[in-house]
Formats: C-alpha cells, structure tokens, sequence
C-alpha cells in the first residue's frame, strides 16, 4: 500500500474506531476517487463536485427520481407550462429550511428570492455577487440557457416564473440538474456584507438531506444528516463521510476490508473477485456514458478532416475495449450511447486501415515524425476506466502511422481547466449523461454554445448546430427524433471525436447498505439509503 493510502485507512479507523462498522447503523462512509474543486454546483461540471455538493447540499426546483430519469417536484412542489412553451411558473413548497451550521443561522425560510439570487448571477455578469466573486457558469452557458432566459419574475414569495426567448424541450429536466441547485440569497448577502463571497464555495448552504461540516483535500469530508429536512423519510444517515482515494485498488481493499461502506469505479481486473465477497453486493446496469477521443480543431493539423479521419481509422479500437474495458464495454460508434433515444443505429465505423491513415496523413502534408500531444485523464470514470492505458495504446496505433504521440496528464481539476482553454492537440474525456435528453449530449458536448466549455474539440458546425437547436426548439418527439440523427450523421463525417466505448457500470457496497440506488448519470446520493 502506498504511503497515502495507508495514511487514509488511518483516518477511515479513527472516525470508526469508537463504533465498529457493523454496528455503526446511522454512519456512512463513501470511498470516493477524487478531491471536489468546490461546492458550488453551478461552477463545475464533473461527477466528483457534485456528488459532493448537489447531491448531498443542495436541492433544486425540480429533480430526478432516485435511480431514474423522470422529473418529480423538488422545491417546486408543481409547475404550469404556458400554452406557446415559452412560460414556466414554479409553485414552491413552503416551510423548506437552510442549514444552520456554526457559521449561518438562517433567519426564514426558502423562498422567491433564493431562486432569482442563484439564477440571477449565473444570468448578470453585472450581479454584485458575481463582480464580488467572478465565476464562470459552464454548464448554464454550454446548454444555452443564458442568452434563452429572458427574464425571471418573483410573482409572489412562493411563486417565481421563467420566460424564454424560445422553446426549450428539455427545460424541465435541465432545472433538475446539478448546476442548477439553489442558493441561500441571505447567506450570499451575509458573505456579500462580509467581504467573503468566496465562502459560498467553501463553506456551503443549501437545503439539502446532508449540512456540510468539513473538507481536507485530499484526505475526506463529512457530513451531518439533516435533521430539519422537508422530506425527512429520506434522512437515515446521522454521519456521511468521503474516504478520498484515487487509487482503485486501495478503494476495493477498503471496501473488502470493511473500511467503507461503498465504493465506485472498480478495475474490470477486479470484478470477478468483489463479485464471490459474500459480503460484498454489486448492482450494475448498462451505462448511460460514452468514453472518446477529442481532437482540438484549432490546432493544427487536426483543422484538416483529412487527419481527424487518419487517426480515427489507425486506432484498433477493439483491441482498446478488449484490454481496458475487458467484459465490461461495448463499442462506441456515435458520440452518445444506444440507450438514448433518438440514437441513428444506421451510422457505422470507419474500417480500420493504418495503411489508408497513413496515405491521408501524407496528403495532408503531415510529415513522418510530426509530433502531437495526447492528454489522458488522471482518474477512473464510468467511461473510462483507465485513461493511462488507452493513451499508450493510442500511441502505439499512431505511431504506426509516423507520429510521434507525447502523453500529457495533470491533476483532474487542472486537465478540465487546461483543455477548456484548449491547449491540447487530442484527449481523451467522456460523459456520463445528464437528464435524459439527446441535447444533453449533442448540444452540450458538440454544440457551438459549449465550445469554451465541454466541447473540449472546439467543433463549431454551423449546419450541425442549427439541426440540434432546431431539435431543443419543438416538443415533437418524432420531429427532435430526426433532426437529431440528422446532426449524429454530420457529427460523424466531420470527425472532431472519435467514440471508443460505453461501459457497464458496477457500483460495489457491502451488504449491510439498504436502498441505495445506481444513477443513470453517474451521481451518487444517499438520501433514502440506510445501513443495518
């Protein structure tokens, strides 16, 4: 075990040592892969922050059901949609508290104003709480949501309604995300008053089943259960702690050993032995993500389709799911999985051809020995489950095509942070879907909307883009249908990704968790979720 790992089993014993885990019935511990960059849901976009901090913290207007993608009332207790869909009143439910922890006492409770606070400064850039603490919204700006709003209206202290500029589909479901989770405007104008507006994503407040308590980096973070929460059926947990470690070995021993009550992102290498644990249980389900490569369009020579495609048709992909996804991937072939619908299944892969890759490399003029960088993520995802040997194997397939691949990693904060600002020549990256809904993918991940964001290709297609906004522009699920296999055949031709897998996720936790429910998005919560 290396040196960290057996300074966190320290840390693990020593919150447990006064309780043995069997018995500890109202604790939980979570063996989580990676440090969140912060917890205020609305600036990141990643898995990790908001299992910290949207799915533990915060609530928003509306929200998936537990292990689902359907929309049930959240702090909305129920919406009216006008008859032209350009018009969506919120009724929200009364009596709803914000924490209170030994650094804000709320003084009432949530109302009209805690919505037009959080959505207001995503919306201004001239919002004194955003000039006071400058903060980028990805998500908000990548689905288009900023320039779509056209106003927010505080009708009464429990009425709020949203107006568009133009239809949005998937509205709904899009409020019930991460990034959408509602703030306490008190507690904003408190750290406002204060001069520590950086607070709100340090010491958070929300309404959510888990009060924040304290964070090392690095090392865990810990919450209380709510006791004041408006569903309080789903607070079973008095204690919920996250066991940071990156290394998936370490997690699983955790796990086996007792140390933890549940983990995630098990190596396919490990699977066999967790599933014959009598004390282990292991859920899985197809997964809801796609892992792929993005070729930054901006550098060259990767603004030539000629060299998309060479590099496309010299990956043995097959070999690559064979060897990093094991019996746990299927192949990729469009840039989101079958299990969406509006998937095309009439697209089809390029053939492998090294030797035809290496004529279009030449007629491209890219010489022999040019090199490029291939950055390879530095944590295990649902779509990816290790990032390190898919880079060397991609530089394997393309240096038999005469480049010369330098693979490149950084902390995991630090790679989003540099390739949204797009210094990388290819990546690898992926999803794990979002709402249920194709823009999710095809907008969010593709779309010209999201090319400082999560359009890590920097593609901006304008034929492509006006198809899928198009699609977001209709509630006609047959008319979305097509546009959207019509944009997945565009995506497909100009080649600024290449899809390599969708994997099955596994999610392993002792047999002493009850109810604990896998997300099709890849988040974990654990409101609802007990321990005998």
């Amino acid at each position: 075990m290396r040196k960290n790992a057996f300074t966190q089993a320290f840390v693990i014993a020593g919150l447990l040592a006064s309780t043995p885990l069997a018995q500890a019935a109202s604790n939980l511990v979570f063996c989580s892969e990676g440090s969140p960059a912060g917890f205020d849901p609305g600036l990141y976009t990643t898995g990790t922050d908001f299992d910290a901090s949207a799915e533990t913290i915060f609530n928003r207007l509306t929200q998936f059901e537990r292990g689902g993608t359907a929309v049930i009332p959240g702090l909305a207790e129920k919406w009216d949609i006008a008859a032209d869909g350009l018009s969506y009143t919120f009724h929200l439910r009364p009596g709803v508290k914000f924490h209170s922890t030994d650094y804000f006492t709320p003084s009432r409770t949530f109302n009209a104003d805690d919505v037009l606070f959080t959505f207001g400064r995503m919306l201004d850039k001239d919002h004194a709480f955003r000039k006071a603490y400058p903060s980028e919204f990805p998500y908000f700006t990548d689905m288009g949501m900023d320039s779509n709003i056209a106003t927010l209206e505080k009708l009464d202290e429990l009425t709020v309604r949203f107006t568009l500029n133009e239809v949005d589909a998937a509205f709904i479901q899009n409020l019930a995300m991460s990034f959408a989770s509602i703030h306490s405007a008190e507690y904003a104008g408190q750290l406002l008053e204060a001069g520590k507006p950086a607070e709100i994503n340090q010491k958070p407040i929300g309404t959510g089943p888990f009060v924040f308590s304290r964070y090392q980096k690095d090392s865990q973070i810990r919450f209380k259960g709510n006791q004041a929460y408006w569903n309080p059926d789903e607070v079973k947990i008095d204690n919920l702690i996250f066991a940071i470690n990156t290394d998936a070995s370490v997690r699983m021993q955790k796990l086996r050993a007792g140390e933890c009550h549940v983990t995630l992102f098990p190596r396919p290498a490990d699977l066999e032995a967790l599933a014959k644990d009598p004390n282990i249980q292991m859920p899985s389900q197809p997964g809801f993500n796609a892992g792929y490569i993005a070729y930054n369009v901006r550098h060259k020579p990767f603004d030539q389709l000629a060299v998309r495609q060479a590099l496309d048709m010299a990956l043995n992909k097959q070999a690559i799911i064979d060897a990093v996804y094991q019996s746990a991937g299927q192949l990729a072939v469009n840039g989101m999985p079958p299990t969406q619908w509006s998937y095309n299944d009439s697209i089809k892969d390029a053939a492998y051809d090294p030797q035809q890759a290496k004529e279009l490399l030449k007629a491209a003029g890219v010489a022999e020995g040019t090199e490029i960088t291939l950055w390879a993520m530095p944590v295990q995802r649902p779509y990816n489950p290790n990032a390190k040997l898919m880079a060397e194997m991609l530089q394997a397939d393309w240096g038999k095509i005469g480049l010369k691949v330098k693979i490149v990693s950084y902390e995991w904060g630090e790679y989003l942070k540099r390739t949204k600002a797009g210094e990388h020549d290819a990546m690898l990256i992926g999803w794990s879907g979002d709402n249920g809904d194709p823009d999710n993918w095809l907008g969010t991940l593709y779309g010209c909307d999201a090319v400082d964001g999560n359009n890590f290709s920097k593609w901006c297609d304008a034929d492509y883009d006006k198809l899928i906004k198009a699609a977001k522009r209709t509630t006609d699920v047959a008319e979305r249908t097509a546009l959207y296999q019509q944009a997945q055949v565009l995506l497909k031709r100009e080649v600024p990704i290449t899809p390599i897998a969708h994997s099955t996720v596994y999610q392993p936790m002792r047999t002493s968790v009850k109810d604990f429910k896998i997300s099709p998005f890849a988040l974990n919560a654990f409101y609802g979720v007990s321990v005998e």
